[in-house]
């Protein structure tokens, strides 16, 4: 005789139990963050009472006891406790313009007011990309053309004393615009069924990633010309141009292919059913979809290209950092090293962080158009 097996499920109704409250608001925070256990707290005191103390002699050092300006000797600066922002009051057009020529200037102002204007309108998406592309090679030429002078009574100006903000971004311009072009090309060609083309390409990439940049450029812009017959001279710019522009086009190459790699191969064979050819359907359906994939690591790419500008100075071409360096040699300011660097500094940061703002905004709509596309 079998007995049933005991059952042990409670066969009762139970009562309906309201979930347990989650605390919120800051006083949550705060206990749940930063004082959740004694230890927790006392080590909150200790490291809020050294942040306050350091942020309070940043303070005092850069604002409260700041010198903002100066005779020219700097004589104000000699026994002030703060820092000295009358340094870049009295050097801030040899670290903008460089060597410019002083009475040209202007020219160099209205670059970077052409750069900084229209980086703001492209930013804002209200114009099609046709026209933003555009507007930039006007800014390009027309940046190149009042630098160099020559025309309407505009003095010639050498590149060699070309220097500060506007030669920091016509080589950034440059570096970009030609070497994505350039990328676009090497990732297709290495991902080419015809050997001779591949083997062109891997050579290249592989080869010029294997090369600093630094040699890069003494390549192009020191040893190159002796390569070169007598009669062919080619500007010292344009050579190590032409360096970047082939550094930035190897790195950004792999970065492209690796969005090419991660579209489905079915994107390529539909195109191919719609009898698509090989150039129609990996402008209008392949790369539109890699660069899309790959917009965060291009931007962090390109935004290198604007910070690597700095290797020029070695080259005797005077960007804003070579600018700064060159203006604080002035025996009066030497000793003000670090405020013209922080000059420097902010400079870089702001302009990257928008650039990288920039790229964040066009991945978040791409991020808005794909989930779209999927409902």
């Amino acid at each position: 005789m079998t007995t049933a097996p005991r059952s042990f499920a409670y066969s009762g109704t139970a009562a309906t139990r309201t979930p347990p409250e989650v605390p919120r608001g800051i006083r949550a925070f705060l206990h749940r963050h930063l004082f959740n256990s004694p230890l927790g707290g006392v080590a909150t005191f200790v490291l809020g009472a050294v942040i306050a103390i350091v942020l309070w002699r940043v303070l005092q050092w850069s604002l409260v006891d700041a010198v903002w300006y100066s005779s020219g000797d700097g004589s104000a600066c000699r026994d002030a406790a703060g820092a000295c922002w009358a340094v870049i009051a009295e050097k801030y057009r040899v670290i903008l313009f460089g060597a410019y020529p002083y009475h040209q200037q202007w020219r160099g102002a209205l670059v970077v007011a052409l750069w900084l204007g229209w980086g703001a309108i492209s930013a804002t998406r209200l114009l099609s990309v046709t026209l933003r592309l555009a507007g930039w090679a006007v800014v390009f030429v027309a940046s190149i053309l009042l630098l160099g002078g020559g025309f309407l009574g505009l003095e010639a100006v050498g590149t060699d004393v070309w220097g500060g903000l506007p030669l920091t971004f016509i080589i950034f311009g440059g570096t970009v615009a030609g070497g994505l072009p350039l990328a676009v090309l090497l990732a297709l060609g290495r991902r080419s069924q015809l050997p001779v083309v591949r083997f062109i390409c891997v050579a290249t990439i592989e080869g010029v990633r294997g090369i600093p940049l630094l040699a890069l450029l003494f390549f192009a812009a020191l040893i190159l010309p002796l390569f070169l017959p007598p009669q062919l001279t080619v500007d010292k710019l344009i050579r190590a141009e032409v360096g970047m522009i082939i550094f930035f086009a190897a790195y950004a190459a792999e970065v492209i292919r690796g969005g090419l790699q991660a579209i489905p191969e079915g994107q390529d064979e539909a195109a191919k059913a719609l009898g698509l050819g090989y150039w129609l359907r990996t402008r209008k359906i392949i790369l539109p979809q890699a660069l899309a994939i790959v917009v965060p690591a291009l931007f962090n790419d390109i935004i290198r290209a604007f910070k690597n500008t700095t290797f020029f100075s070695i080259l005797g071409l005077f960007d804003v950092l070579g600018a700064t360096k060159a203006a604080l040699q002035d025996p009066q300011w030497v000793r003000y090293g670090t405020e013209g660097y922080l000059f420097v500094f902010l400079l870089y940061f702001l302009i990257c962080s928008a650039m990288s703002a920039y790229g964040s905004s066009i991945e978040r709509d791409n991020q808005r158009r794909a989930r779209k596309a999927a409902r």
